[in-house]
């Protein structure tokens, strides 16, 4: 079995043991914040958000997040469950016009050992993927590289889903 090891992902998910205890969950600020772009948030719905990864696999990487606060997965309702469904199908199209990915990885992390960085509140990552967008550059530089710039992704990103209303 081959391994890709990816040690720079261990000091972002160090980064948030000491922020959650000091100042309560991320996600929740985002959705009570009025500030979208400062928070990278390109969507708003009844019953989930949609935001920008602020440390990206690649270009496009957004997370789907509940308003509501919890771990469990389980508890979502089946109305918060429809709208992540919708929210993510929408991403989908808007990614696909804005970038023209190859494809997409799409998921959770539940819980820590699981690599969730943020594992007190679900969330769903979209992760739009190229032929060849993987290199060496994380393992020999401990550097990712991101081809367009955040701000910028996230003006497309949200202009085109604010059509798709």
């Amino acid at each position: 079995m081959k391994r890709l090891f990816s040690p720079w992902r261990s000091s972002y998910i160090a980064s948030f043991k000491n922020e959650h205890k000091s100042r309560g969950c991320l996600f929740c600020r985002i959705a009570k914040s009025k500030q979208d772009e400062k928070n990278l948030v390109v969507w708003r719905g009844q019953r989930c958000f949609v935001v920008m990864n602020l440390f990206p696999y690649n270009s496009g990487h957004v997370m789907i997040v509940p308003y509501r606060h919890t771990a469990d997965f389980t508890t979502l309702t089946k109305g918060e469950s429809v709208e992540i469904m919708e929210a993510s199908a929408r991403c989908l199209k808007a990614l696909k016009k804005l970038s023209s990915p190859h494809g997409y990885n799409f998921g959770a992390n539940l819980g820590r050992v699981a690599g969730a960085g943020i594992e007190n509140h679900v969330h769903f990552h979209l992760v739009p993927r190229w032929n060849g967008d993987t290199n060496f550059m994380p393992v020999l530089a401990d550097t990712k590289l991101i081809s367009e710039e955040l701000k910028k992704t996230w003006k497309e990103l949200r202009k085109t889903l604010q059509r798709e209303s």
